[in-house]
């Protein structure tokens, strides 16, 4: 899951956080609900995770209980692989 959560972060940071350290962005840092991805930063994030990982999420599973902190967004990732 490490993996996951690395290849989350580094999109996070190349794409919305540009200079800013992979320290200060840890596993459970709130991404939506501190103001760090708003609603279009989402659906970009929602897509680079379904073409990276190969899943689909249905729209429940974007939600603030499931797709605010890259622990959960991991968490996720490695349920739906299961599946």
């Amino acid at each position: 899951m490490d993996n996951v959560k690395d290849t989350i972060r580094d999109y996070i940071l190349r794409e919305y956080l540009p200079g800013e350290s992979a320290a200060n962005l840890g596993d459970d840092t709130p991404l939506r609900t501190s103001g760090i991805l708003d609603s279009m930063a989402t659906l970009n994030l929602v897509t680079f995770v379904e073409e990276t990982f190969g899943i689909t999420l249905e729209a429940h599973e974007t939600g603030i209980d499931h797709f605010d902190r890259i622990a959960d967004i991991a968490g996720l990732v490695e349920q739906k692989k299961r599946a």
